[in-house]
């Protein structure tokens, strides 16, 4: 099965998203299972009602999308979850001043794991604070970053 791309679903999707208060953060297209998840983010968080709302919100039009060219697909809105990576601007300007984690490619001063708050970030590298110096990380050494999850 294919998909149209994934750049086509989003602008679609975003003008439904945007008047909610919903951000698309994400849209994955599983060409093997036939579905089509759209993971969703809000300023207070997502829950199982802001996904059925958007669901419900966006069956008719992404079929009228006809994203799979006439295939049968599952549609499935989602939360990213706390851990999930950051791919967005928004992502990172979410957590400015907050804690996050960071897996490198490489070894960095001999550490591959880095826990530090994010302080700055541009299209080509990322500052934190690391055990109280600025740090800048080129973003092409960065496996993943996301926020820091505190269990108490």
């Amino acid at each position: 099965m294919k998909f149209k791309a994934v750049e086509e679903i989003t602008a679609m999707l975003n003008g439904i998203a945007e008047p909610m208060g919903i951000e698309i953060v994400d849209i994955e297209c599983n060409e093997k299972a036939g579905s089509l998840t759209v993971f969703i983010e809000t300023e207070q968080g997502v829950d199982l009602n802001t996904c059925e709302k958007f669901h419900n919100a966006i069956f008719e039009p992404i079929d009228e999308l006809n994203p799979s060219f006439g295939q049968a697909y599952t549609l499935n809105v989602s939360s990213p979850g706390l851990d999930r990576p950051f791919k967005t601007a928004r992502d990172f300007e979410r957590n400015l001043n907050k804690e996050i984690e960071m897996k490198l490619y490489a070894p960095m001063k001999g550490k591959k794991f880095l826990q530090g708050i994010l302080i700055s970030f541009d299209e080509n590298s990322v500052s934190i604070i690391l055990s109280g110096e600025e740090v800048k990380i080129p973003r092409n050494k960065i496996a993943k970053i996301n926020k820091a999850i505190k269990f108490e």
